[in-house]
């Protein structure tokens, strides 16, 4: 028990009023219009899992993950409804897994002053290879989604792409995959707002990108501005 208490007073240390409306605010409004639209119980867990994912991550805190795991299994079945393949097996066979990781590997980099991760910066050099890299994947990834007779291929292979290079980053926790969350975002609304025309609509999955696109902007600032003030320990590697 002492150690869920100690785990619960440290996730809850640290919030602005702000960030407390913030999370509050997108999941009342994601559940509010969902159920009014009458969604499937299924999307409507998988988006608010999904917000208090991405909003803690922003916040630093490891129980983001647990969250993610959960909204993970949920959207792979929505998406594989709406024939978005690439989608299915990011969250599956990717997604799953490196949020076992991500716990892990944050757990040991917590600032105990603020109770949350330490923030990084890439190197200018390494910002080039990324870009690269992303061409390359985008690419190879669209054409063999073409061949398994998935939807928009290219647009769910850059949403593919790009989500497993921000994952990456995020557990290494740099500031830049805020950038490329934004971009998976923008891409992941454009494929949901054009399952609103098929069987696999959901409005709370739509909600649920839209909240994350505000977010990625809003955690990108805030993790810029802690990177630049926070001071790594010695014995980071």
């Amino acid at each position: 028990m002492n150690k869920i208490k100690e785990a619960l007073t440290r996730e809850l240390t640290g919030w602005k009023k702000w960030q407390v409306f913030w999370i509050i605010f997108a999941n009342a409004m994601i559940l509010g219009i969902s159920i009014y639209q009458k969604d499937s119980w299924l999307g409507i867990v998988a988006s608010i899992t999904g917000v208090f994912c991405v909003i803690l991550c922003g916040m630093g805190k490891v129980s983001n993950y647990f969250f993610g795991t959960i909204n993970v299994i949920l959207y792979a079945i929505v998406a594989w409804k709406a024939k978005y393949y690439g989608d299915v097996m990011l969250n599956l066979l990717y997604y799953f897994p490196t949020n076992i990781i991500g716990w892990i590997a944050w757990k040991k980099h917590i600032d105990e002053e603020t109770n949350a991760v330490y923030k990084r910066r890439l190197t200018w050099k390494q910002d080039i290879v990324l870009a690269v890299v992303s061409i390359v994947g985008v690419l190879g990834y669209a054409y063999v989604l073409k061949l398994l007779g998935g939807n928009l291929p290219i647009v769910d292979s850059m949403s593919t792409v790009f989500s497993v290079i921000a994952q990456i980053l995020m557990i290494k926790r740099f500031t830049e995959q805020w950038v490329i969350w934004i971009i998976v975002n923008i891409v992941s609304v454009i494929m949901w707002v054009a399952a609103l025309f098929t069987e696999a609509a959901s409005i709370a999955v739509l909600l649920m990108w839209s909240v994350y696109l505000a977010n990625a902007i809003i955690m990108f600032v805030k993790w810029m501005k802690d990177s630049k003030n926070q001071e790594m320990p010695k014995v980071e590697a």
